[in-house]
């Protein structure tokens, strides 16, 4: 529930505030002057502050409220405030309009103006927020990346050479688990776009009726709506690179929209009254034959060649036996780092057991083995035991366990069949969705 913070001397004031917001299911946090105001933003998660500006027939609590300002200003809170005052106070206006206020309602208030300025400001926040969260992904990582040693590997890495200087579109194909998403990360940090934005879209995790919005960006028709709109992906990446992963679960009328985008180099849709000219090199990503989706018309054929100026396929792991160790080696040093713990060699058995296994799952599977290993190792070393390959291995013969464990690992298994989808995760496994959500959350295997 969003909690707004009403701050007044007056408990009148306060009283009538409560029951207009929470008669509009807001939930409602009193303080009867500044510094309570303080602590209750300690002890509680706020969303917006209401703070009166004039106290009654009380300079000192005017100053209060300006010095509270002024605290909020220099802690970095960015929670919006609206403040309250008389039309007549208008240097105490000016003072809070200096100190970072931009929404001011007079006194007395009308209940429609008042919630409308609420709503509006919870919203602005909230896209903020959003924002301010997709902003993140245009900062360069400083993630180390692991280096190949496998000779098919090694070839893709020429192969990335000879795109250093170009702005053809990619294409990344293989089996799911193989890595595509961190080889396309390798991509851009070799490539001519690394000074720019690297900005990764899931198409599964998309809701198809937020597409254009998401992809696209807002409907903008004023200044101060573009000043507060909704930055889609592609406006993120320009300059840089967009990584579209699960091209193939885009439906086909949005593969029309994406292929106007890339021909037109600009975003244009039906719902937006803007252009915003697009420069950015995509990369796509699928785990299925697109031709034979093509075939079904299942796939746009257009929009196949615009993104394919190179095809790049990515071996199971399986193919990449030289890699196997050094990558397993590379995962515990992460999660080693990542649960502050001491680094474990792997046995001689752990290896010959890891090199031997079949690996249908990939380079996915290997790191979440690595992570359950090092998250449980009490020991200097990681054996054979402590990879529990078995339980992954459909050709081998599970030993005996308790049923806690038997589920955890069926669960496991299926989740990483599926790509860690759990509806089709619970498909398999003949759950409804939601057992298979409480299961995955009662046994922490988000």
């Amino acid at each position: 529930m969003t909690h707004i913070l009403v701050v007044d001397n007056r408990a009148d004031i306060r009283m009538s505030l409560s029951l207009l917001l929470e008669s509009h299911h807001y939930q409602i946090v009193e303080a009867d002057n500044p510094q309570t105001a303080q602590l209750k933003l300690k002890e509680q998660k706020i969303s917006l502050i209401i703070l009166d500006m004039n106290g009654h027939l009380d300079a000192t609590t005017e100053q209060e409220s300006l010095r509270f300002l002024a605290w909020l200003k220099s802690n970095n809170i960015s929670i919006p405030v609206i403040i309250m005052s008389t039309w007549h106070n208008v240097e105490l206006v000016k003072q809070a309009i200096q100190l970072g206020v931009k929404n001011i309602i007079e006194k007395p208030w009308r209940n429609q103006q008042l919630l409308h300025m609420v709503e509006q400001q919870l919203s602005l926040a909230s896209l903020q927020l959003e924002n301010d969260k997709f902003k993140q992904q245009l900062k360069p990582s400083t993630a180390e990346l692991y280096q190949w040693r496998s000779a098919c590997m090694l070839q893709l890495q020429d192969e990335i050479k000879a795109l250093t200087n170009s702005k053809a579109n990619i294409l990344l194909t293989g089996d799911s688990g193989s890595g595509k998403s961190e080889f396309a990360r390798q991509i851009h940090q070799q490539c001519s776009e690394k000074q720019h934005a690297w900005v990764a879209v899931d198409v599964a995790a998309i809701d198809h009726s937020l597409f254009d919005k998401e992809m696209f960006g807002d409907n903008i028709s004023t200044f101060t709506e573009k000043q507060n709109q909704h930055l889609g992906y592609l406006s993120l990446a320009d300059q840089g690179t967009l990584f579209v992963h699960g091209i193939e679960l885009l439906p086909l009328n949005h593969q029309k929209k994406f292929l106007q985008t890339i021909i037109n180099n600009e975003p244009k849709t039906s719902n937006i009254s803007y252009s915003h000219d697009i420069n950015c090199r995509i990369i796509s990503s699928t785990n299925v034959d697109l031709s034979s989706l093509m075939t079904n018309n299942k796939f746009h054929k257009d929009l196949y060649k615009c993104i394919s100026a190179e095809i790049l396929h990515l071996p199971p792991l399986q193919e990449r036996e030289q890699d196997i160790i050094p990558l397993a080696q590379f995962f515990i040093a992460k999660f080693s780092q990542k649960y502050q713990r001491d680094y474990c060699e792997l046995t001689q058995g752990a290896q010959q057991a890891l090199c031997h296994y079949h690996w249908p799952g990939n380079i996915r599977e290997l790191s979440q083995l690595v992570e359950r290993a090092v998250l449980l190792n009490n020991n200097q070393a990681i054996d054979i035991e402590d990879l529990r390959l078995t339980a992954n291995n459909p050709n081998v013969e599970l030993p005996l366990m308790t049923l806690r464990e038997a589920e955890i690992n069926l669960i496991q298994k299926a989740l990483l069949q599926t790509d860690n989808n759990i509806p089709k995760a619970a498909k398999i496994l003949g759950l409804t969705k939601s057992s298979m959500y409480r299961r995955v959350e009662k046994y922490d295997l988000a």
